[in-house]
């Protein structure tokens, strides 16, 4: 039996985590505001959930709606203070106002993370060329994971550029892990898994009732078992 699939769970509090991880979830991705699509939470959500699970956490940096780094200074000194709060695992993606990949501003915060793993979220899929963001980035260190739907609208629309990225794996600016996720319905997973992914992250899918409701164990279980065997 091949290697069990990575299945990220959004959680926005303690409440959340806890049920993610009963319901199987192998990490969590840590972030506040979702009408925002996911800013960077407090230091103090970061400790409880840290306290609450011990599954992996990947803390989202992201200060302002949209794709712009907004203030660099103030992203390290967030950044500064998460690490030494004891988080050890990023989320991150900036892009400059032609829609390529704002280097510099990836470049200050991935220097102070200082090795930690890290994955580059769907700014990629807001990108103007997302080959050339890849080859960009490929030689940061800790980057180890895309987070993408294929297309800023989401996975339906995006799988045939899924498809092609996966069979892309190992070549240059292709060796991360690509973490499906963004509008991914359990009816993508047979597909996804055939091609090779074995990363899927999932938020609104994980509540029972969209952003108004905690996450479910239950509906997170449902993941794990249709990724089961996989």
């Amino acid at each position: 039996m091949s290697k069990r699939a990575v299945l990220e769970v959004i959680a926005l509090d303690a409440e959340d985590a806890i049920a993610a991880q009963a319901g199987g979830a192998d990490r969590l991705e840590l972030v506040t505001d979702m009408a925002a699509d996911g800013l960077t939470p407090s230091v103090a959500t970061f400790t409880a959930i840290r306290a609450a699970v011990d599954i992996d956490l990947r803390v989202m940096l992201r200060l302002t709606d949209g794709f712009a780094a907004g203030d660099v200074d103030r992203l390290v000194r967030v950044a500064g203070e998460l690490r030494a709060a004891g988080a050890d695992q990023f989320v991150l993606g900036f892009l400059d106002a032609e829609g390529g990949v704002d280097l510099t501003a990836v470049e200050r915060v991935v220097a102070e993370l200082d090795g930690c793993p890290w994955t580059f979220h769907r700014a990629i899929d807001h990108t103007a060329d997302r080959d050339a963001l890849r080859k960009q980035l490929a030689d940061l260190p800790g980057l180890d994971t895309y987070l993408t739907a294929g297309s800023a609208e989401g996975v339906e629309t995006g799988l045939p550029t899924l498809l092609a990225e996966a069979a892309r794996a190992g070549e240059p600016g292709y060796e991360q892990q690509v973490l499906v996720g963004g509008g991914l319905a359990l009816e993508h997973v047979a597909q996804l898994l055939a091609a090779g992914v074995d990363a899927f992250h999932i938020g609104g899918a994980a509540r029972s009732r969209g952003w108004e409701t905690p996450v479910s164990a239950k509906a997170v279980a449902e993941w794990r078992r249709a990724l089961q065997g996989f």
